[in-house]
């Protein structure tokens, strides 16, 4: 199995993967080119990762179940360097953004009859790739104080994993709030 998806099939749903919900915050310089048309380098904290959790149930003695969950917490600075498009507020943009692995926590939890056995936090920045490299895409509005929404989708394109053993990249969706001054 050399892929976190081929290992979850292979559970036939004992376990299961979500993402991990988080924040990112930064700034950015928008650079105009012309009315409409701009390029908008930036520099944002972000949060990413998953979870992995399984739980093996007796049928007719649930409360003896056993659990066992693994969450990775990473954050990265985010370097994008945007096209963006402005037709009376609506903005859409694309470009490449590289990032840089600033921490990596792998918290494992397990546990049965209701108590938990084990619970540790491990430092894992060593098991992934300093760096990221991506391609983001979003769309947005901006209002004339300034003030915006935006959604916007990350498409990692190197695989996270140091040793290159399985088929994970950073795929992040993300929604936020701006002011621009």
């Amino acid at each position: 199995m050399n892929s976190l998806q081929s290992l979850v099939d292979f559970s036939n749903g004992a376990i299961k993967t979500s993402n991990r919900t988080g924040f990112f915050a930064g700034g950015f310089v928008n650079i105009p080119v012309s009315e409409q048309f701009s390029v908008e380098p930036a520099v944002y904290y972000s949060q990413k990762g998953y979870e992995l959790g399984g739980s093996l149930s007796l049928k007719g003695a649930d409360f003896l179940s056993a659990n066992a969950k693994a969450q990775l917490n990473t954050t990265y600075i985010d370097i994008p360097v945007l096209a963006k498009v402005n037709v009376s507020g609506l903005q859409l943009s694309a470009g490449p953004q590289v990032s840089y692995l600033a921490d990596a926590k792998l918290r494992t939890t397990a546990g049965a009859l209701g108590f938990n056995i084990v619970d540790n936090t491990m430092d894992a920045k060593n098991q992934f790739n300093q760096w990221d490299v991506a391609l983001t895409g979003g769309i947005g509005y901006q209002f004339g104080n300034g003030f915006s929404v935006s959604a916007a989708y990350d498409h990692g394109l190197s695989k996270v994993d140091k040793g290159q053993n399985f088929d994970s990249y950073n795929r992040v969706f993300k929604v936020g709030v701006g002011l621009t001054f």
